[in-house]
């Protein structure tokens, strides 16, 4: 997940996360900059971007229309929900309790983001509401790190996490595209070792 104040940040951006390994980005719709981000990252053909922080009918509509082939919100949200499913986009809706993965199931959809993660019990919550809901698969979000990544990723359930700390917010201010490009790097080989 990345939050981008700066649309031309973005193709360098994509270079640092493909050479570190990385072929899938969640550009965060907090920002004006994101339509044209997601825009400019979708033109990479090896690259699948999706919008996050997605909150209402209208911004899936925006995400879509650059180029976005996912979208995640941070909770249910069921008008952005039905539009993703109008549009034939798969959607990742935010989910802290087995009242919101019911509401999930229900609206026909059997992958769901855990937000926010470490605040909601980290990978003993997923595990526990894993218990339950065999057919979900979670995606959990928000205080994921190099030191609990591991934790997550062992867990059947976990079908990807979403994290921050190789594209943290004052590396990109500091276009500093080389640590980006070693933290993702180092982010891919925990990944490929956990699974």
């Amino acid at each position: 997940m990345v939050v981008l104040t700066n649309a031309e940040d973005a193709a360098p951006l994509g270079d640092a996360l493909l050479d570190g390994g990385l072929r899938c980005v969640e550009v965060t719709f907090r920002t004006d900059a994101a339509a044209a981000a997601i825009q400019t990252l979708a033109k990479r053909p090896e690259m699948l971007v999706g919008a996050g922080t997605v909150l209402t009918r209208d911004q899936v509509d925006r995400a879509v229309d650059a180029g976005a082939r996912f979208v995640v919100s941070p909770g249910f949200g069921p008008a952005v929900v039905a539009r993703c499913q109008e549009l034939g986009v798969p959607v990742y809706p935010g989910v802290a309790s087995a009242t919101e993965i019911m509401m999930a199931l229900d609206a026909g959809l059997d992958t769901v983001k855990f937000f926010p993660a470490e605040q909601l019990g980290g990978a003993a919550m997923v595990k526990a509401l894993a218990a339950p809901f065999r057919s979900v698969r979670f995606i959990p979000t928000g205080g994921v790190t190099t030191a609990n990544l591991a934790d997550y990723l062992a867990l059947p359930s976990v079908l990807a996490v979403g994290g921050t700390w190789m594209v943290a917010p004052d590396l990109l201010a500091a276009g500093r595209w080389d640590e980006v490009r070693e933290r993702t790097r180092a982010a891919v080989t925990l990944v490929t070792e956990a699974r």
